[in-house]
């Protein structure tokens, strides 16, 4: 075991405060990663405000790690010293099942481990990017490619691969036209990504005070959803819209904006429930549809064609002592548009 720094909510709600947290001594098959930055996702605040239901405390977030390996265990085949290296929103998986066979281990039947705030196999509880180190099993961890930053890279392991997989199984791509709900920390990332692989990309954002951003990221098109003649002018023109949004949606509005057979997906995850007239799916054979990251070897993937594609998340660098004021700032929609933490400060 290691004792190592680290920021904590001691219960839900509470602000974020510096302590100490142990890390188990390097097994086997083991990637001991110096965390060098780490991205604040929604999903952060979601689970320390305990807004998704019941969770572990003392908690310390953070799923969007990029580090360098500092030491491997005997058995590891994948990684070295010195290496960059990520962690994303799991550390562990049943590995048996179909979906984790498959390589989807997101989806695992008996359930993936949580980076933090789950308990692992060993029966401990999982502490978080929010610190200086991070001790993981070499088949939950990805390579962060040279030609990308690590800094810019971190949000990749969340925002990055929460947006390509959905992107890539409902085939956007050249001739395809889609719609990115939600111009924050997910959808930029959705933006860019759906314009690299050749999608025609509209932004759909409350306001239109991004669209400058929008357009220079990638959107060919960008409208305001409190504009109501956005709803007539834009129906039935997209193949797929990516909702990026953690608030309820007036769904049937949305719906109406997809051709016929039509993806709604969202990757967003609102705490309360939503209602939703089925005359809107009926009409045009759409579907209203859900992602959740992606498997280990899609995230890798998507951090090769990150590189590939000179991209990376636009980010604001804080201190750790600016946690807690992180946290209020993304609640106003108030970031542009991923806070990263550098654990230096920790």
């Amino acid at each position: 075991m290691t004792t190592v720094a680290a920021y904590a909510a001691p219960a839900a709600k509470a602000p974020l405060e510096r302590t100490t947290i142990e890390r188990r001594a390097v097994g086997e098959h083991d990637v001991l990663i110096e965390i060098k930055f780490a991205g604040i996702c929604h999903s952060d605040i979601h689970m320390a405000t305990a807004g998704w239901g019941e969770a572990i405390f003392p908690m310390v977030p953070g799923h969007e790690i990029a580090g360098v390996v500092t030491e491997v265990g005997s058995g590891v085949t994948k990684f070295q010293v010195g290496d960059q290296a990520g962690v994303g929103c799991m550390v562990d998986s049943c590995r048996e099942c179909e979906y984790c066979k498959a390589g989807e281990e997101q989806y695992c039947v008996k359930g993936n481990i949580g980076t933090y705030g789950a308990v692992g196999r060993d029966g401990e509880v999982t502490y978080g990017g929010y610190s200086t180190h991070v001790v993981v099993d070499q088949d939950f961890v990805v390579r962060i490619p040279e030609g990308l930053s690590l800094d810019v890279a971190a949000p990749l392991l969340c925002a990055g691969i929460t947006t390509y997989s959905p992107l890539k199984h409902w085939n956007a791509g050249p001739g395809k036209k889609v719609a990115v709900l939600g111009m924050g920390g997910l959808g930029h990332m959705g933006v860019k990504i759906a314009h690299a692989l050749g999608a025609e990309v509209t932004v759909l954002s409350q306001s239109l005070r991004k669209k400058d951003d929008g357009l220079k990221l990638g959107a060919d098109h960008y409208y305001a959803t409190s504009d109501p003649e956005t709803f007539e002018k834009l129906r039935g023109s997209f193949d797929i819209i990516l909702s990026t949004v953690s608030a309820p949606l007036d769904f049937a509005a949305y719906l109406s904006l997809l051709k016929t057979d039509g993806a709604l997906v969202n990757v967003g995850a609102p705490e309360e429930p939503v209602s939703l007239n089925l005359f809107a799916l009926l009409a045009g054979r759409k579907t209203l549809a859900g992602s959740m990251i992606g498997g280990i070897r899609e995230t890798q993937e998507m951090l090769d064609f990150c590189a590939e594609h000179g991209i990376g998340a636009e980010i604001e660098l804080i201190a750790a002592s600016e946690i807690n004021t992180a946290y209020e700032r993304v609640l106003k929609s108030d970031v542009r548009y991923r806070f990263v933490i550098d654990t230096a400060t920790i």
